[in-house]
């Protein structure tokens, strides 16, 4: 059976930011304040380094209840923290996006000089800036001194930026152009 205290915690937890807001749920403190915290860090809306700050004094309660229910909402669709497995670690990343940046580079330096390709080299820093942000999010995802919610906020975007079916499969777009390569460039 589980305990009252739970079940609470789950209706607290789930119901929009703002609502049950009452002196009478503010002095449930100390019998809601560890469930919430146990179910936000389980639901990863919490990082288990930020217990010992929310939820914890019974002044901020209410506060703190608000702002982890704004997590659990903008959260509740984001993959979980574990997806960050499928994607090139951090290090790889960094190595890649820093492959993004000399190339936007070098296509910065082109335009003010090839001034017939300006229109295409634009198009170009447009879609490089498009996939920095894409591995960008990749990053953000894999780090993992980021509070767990940085982290799946980062997934859900990325997401978002590929779409469901990349996403899923791990198919990632290059991390430059490369289309947009020719055999003399």
């Amino acid at each position: 059976m589980v305990p009252s205290h739970y079940i609470l915690a789950v209706v607290l937890l789930s119901n929009p930011p703002g609502t049950i807001d009452s002196p009478k749920v503010a002095s449930m403190h100390a019998q809601l304040a560890r469930p919430i915290q146990a179910l936000a860090v389980q639901w990863q809306i919490l990082d288990q380094r930020e217990v010992k700050d929310i939820l914890s004094r019974p002044e901020d309660f209410l506060s703190d209840l608000t702002l982890v229910r704004r997590r659990y909402h903008d959260l509740r669709n984001a993959p979980a923290v574990e997806d960050s497995q499928r994607f090139p670690d951090r290090a790889i990343v960094n190595d890649l996006l820093a492959f993004n940046r000399a190339y936007r580079q070098y296509i910065d330096v082109r335009q003010p000089v090839e001034l017939v390709h300006w229109w295409e080299l634009r198009v170009t820093l447009q879609e490089t800036e498009r996939l920095y942000m894409i591995w960008d999010q990749v990053r953000e995802a894999n780090c993992d001194y980021y509070y767990v919610g940085v982290r799946r906020s980062a997934l859900k975007k990325l997401r978002e930026l590929v779409g469901d079916e990349s996403y899923y499969s791990g198919n990632l777009p290059p991390v430059v152009p490369s289309w947009r390569f020719r055999p003399n460039d």
